[in-house]
């Protein structure tokens, strides 16, 4: 018995800390969610060029050594 309620304490104590979590949050202004969008889509572009670099580079090697 002191399991469970140990249990359902533990499981009370964790939803109060993430409604406690949740109304802390505050939602981004504008500007902050503008630079995350422009950190995200740099990062994307980098990602992506750096790929293609390292495609253009092994297609050459791979007909050399066949």
């Amino acid at each position: 018995m002191a399991e469970k309620k140990s249990n359902t304490q533990e499981t009370q104590q964790l939803i109060n800390n993430s409604l406690s979590f949740i109304n802390k949050c505050k939602k981004p202004s504008n500007a902050e969610l503008f630079q995350i969008i422009r950190a995200v889509g740099m990062g994307f572009l980098v990602i992506g060029l750096l790929g293609y670099v390292v495609k253009l580079i092994h297609i050459p090697i791979r007909y050399l050594i066949v």
